[in-house]
């Protein structure tokens, strides 16, 4: 099909859930993605932070073929090797206890909800305002904005919302029936919104005193996005649960729910058809592998510095830009005017953006990006800005 009817057919075939840009996008390498009239766009969004290590990554494609050759999912009432070896990297390198495989961000968040409350046998949740956290239904209860929670209520009761880099609030809100604090590291939905450096740490031993779970959303943070694998690595912590997904399979969906020792499931409690199957697995595995030996952490944490450096002569510049926030290769740049524009302009010029929050221009870009193409998209956001 042509470009025009493939947007067509899916007007009609397809639920209206998204609003897309009006590209086709038929292939992609690097950093860079191409639409089906052959037109070249430097990606800067990374398929919503999807794909860690870029388009068309030869270790990842050559992983999910064999193993796609091999066995695709045989469920969980069998020992596969993939998850087995993908658990064990996952264990050493957040420094917790077990997985639970599953298979998106929102599932990952739902099993962290469960999980809280089945070890402490209570049921209430403290999130943040403007958090999110999924939008299946208990995720959803999690989640702040009211356009994704107003047309599903009454979701779940004994969740409670608090100020976001606010502890005391925090300390306010809990009651003998709380189970667990959930929380981003940084705030993506709601604008790149970072955190002072000792809410964390001060989170933490709240936590700790209180007797309380501390879950952190690792989704859109993990995976070396920050510069380190996780986060909350940034801040010497280790949380009680933390969930991870999107950018650790580089686009093949999987998600994950890893919990200190002592936090577990027992048999029945939780299930995943799909999760932790041979491809995601086989993906993921391939994933990490070459984030370390490629060294990304490091890369994001250059890279994401140069980035914001010369973001913030351009806010200089353009009296449009307000604020520029970040840390790793996961950026925003707060405008004085809605972003919608300003992004299309962008993607006229081949560059993908994301506009969030109304006024937010958010950067996920693959941590292979190099300098080379960090300039080329400051270039045409100087354009499209000016």
């Amino acid at each position: 099909m042509d470009a025009k009817k493939i947007i067509e057919t899916e007007k009609k075939c397809v639920m209206q859930t998204y609003s897309r840009s009006s590209i086709v996008i038929d292939h992609g390498k690097g950093c860079y993605v191409f639409g089906k009239d052959g037109k070249k766009y430097l990606d800067l969004f990374g398929g919503l932070a999807t794909c860690s290590i870029g388009h068309g990554n030869k270790k990842v494609a050559e992983a999910v073929c064999n193993q796609a050759k091999k066995l695709l999912n045989v469920t969980n009432l069998y020992y596969t090797e993939p998850q087995v070896i993908l658990a064990k990297k996952l264990v050493n390198l957040s420094g917790l206890g077990k997985c639970f495989f599953c298979n998106s961000g929102a599932e990952a968040n739902e099993a962290a909800i469960k999980l809280a409350r089945k070890h402490t046998g209570k049921t209430d949740i403290v999130s943040t305002k403007h958090a999110f956290h999924g939008r299946t239904l208990g995720a959803l209860s999690a989640t702040w904005k009211e356009k994704f929670r107003k047309k599903f209520e009454p979701t779940l009761p004994g969740f409670t919302f608090v100020d976001y880099n606010n502890v005391g609030a925090t300390e306010n809100a809990i009651t003998e029936k709380t189970a667990a604090v959930i929380v981003e590291p940084i705030q993506g939905e709601s604008g790149i919104i970072i955190p002072d450096e000792g809410y964390l740490v001060k989170l933490k031993k709240f936590c700790e005193e209180k007797n309380i779970l501390l879950i952190l959303d690792e989704v859109q943070t993990g995976t070396a996005r920050t510069g380190k694998f996780f986060a909350y690595l940034h801040y010497n912590i280790k949380p009680d649960i933390v969930t991870l997904a999107k950018g650790l399979a580089n686009g093949v969906p999987i998600g994950v729910t890893i919990a200190k020792e002592g936090i577990d499931f027992d048999k029945s409690d939780h299930a995943s058809t799909f999760g932790g199957n041979n491809l995601s697995c086989a993906a993921a595995n391939a994933t990490v592998d070459f984030i370390l030996e490629k060294n990304l952490m490091e890369n994001a944490a250059k890279q994401g510095n140069y980035f914001m450096k010369k973001l913030n002569e351009l806010k200089n510049k353009h009296d449009m830009v307000k604020e520029v926030r970040g840390k790793g290769l996961m950026i925003g740049i707060e405008l004085n005017a809605e972003c919608k524009d300003i992004a299309n302009k962008c993607l006229e010029k081949g560059l993908l953006v994301n506009c969030v929050s109304e006024k937010v221009l958010r950067f996920l870009p693959p941590l292979i990006i190099t300098k080379k193409e960090l300039d080329i998209a400051l270039n045409i956001l100087d354009g499209v800005l000016g």
